[in-house]
C-alpha cells in the first residue's frame, strides 16, 4: 500500500460517515474562526452577538426593529434577548421603546453611540474577516458560500435566506 493512500486510510476510520467528517471540519473552522472574532470584540467589551444585533438595527436605521425580528435575524440564537438588548441599552448603544398600539411589542432602535462605535469597529470587523478568510481566492469563497447555504437550508427558515 502507497503511503498517500495508507495515511487516507488512517484518516477515515476517525469517521463514522462522510456527513460525520465534514461536520467536524465546520466545527474546528468555526473554533478557530470565531477565536480571532472573539480576541476582537473582547477588546471593545462586546460579544459577537451583541456587535450583530448593533450592525442589524444599524441597517433599519432610523427605523425601528420589534424585539422579536431582531432575535429571529441573529446569525445565531440568542435565547435570552432581553439580557443581551438590557446590555447595549446600559451602554446607550440601542433604545427601547412599547409600541403605542401593542403594548407587548417593543421596539429597538440603535443611538448615535451605537452608531460610533460600530464606525470605530468597521475597518477592524473587515480586517478580521481578511484575517479570517482573505487566503481564499474570490472563485472559493463564492464556492463556500454556496456551499454553505445549502447544508444549512433544510434547517432553517426561508426568511433567513438574506445571509
Amino acid at each position: 500500500m502507497k503511503r498517500a493512500s495508507r495515511d487516507q486510510a488512517r484518516e477515515d476510520r476517525h469517521f463514522d460517515c462522510p456527513e460525520q467528517e465534514v461536520f467536524l471540519h465546520l466545527w474546528r473552522t468555526y473554533d478557530r474562526l470565531r477565536a480571532l472574532e472573539d480576541e476582537l470584540f473582547a477588546r471593545w467589551d462586546l460579544t459577537a452577538q451583541q456587535y450583530n444585533a448593533l450592525r442589524l438595527l444599524r441597517s433599519c436605521a432610523p427605523g425601528t426593529m420589534p424585539t422579536l425580528t431582531l432575535a429571529s435575524r441573529l446569525i445565531s440564537r440568542a435565547p435570552d434577548i432581553t439580557r443581551l438588548l438590557d446590555r447595549l441599552e446600559r451602554r446607550g448603544l440601542i433604545g427601547r421603546e412599547r409600541a403605542a398600539q401593542n403594548r407587548r411589542v417593543v421596539q429597538v432602535r440603535i443611538t448615535a453611540e451605537g452608531f460610533e462605535l460600530l464606525r470605530q469597529l468597521d475597518p477592524e470587523v473587515r480586517a478580521c474577516n481578511e484575517r479570517q478568510l482573505g487566503h481564499l481566492q474570490p472563485e472559493e469563497l463564492r464556492a463556500l458560500g454556496t456551499l454553505l447555504r445549502a447544508a444549512r437550508r433544510p434547517h432553517e427558515a426561508p426568511e433567513s435566506e438574506w445571509l
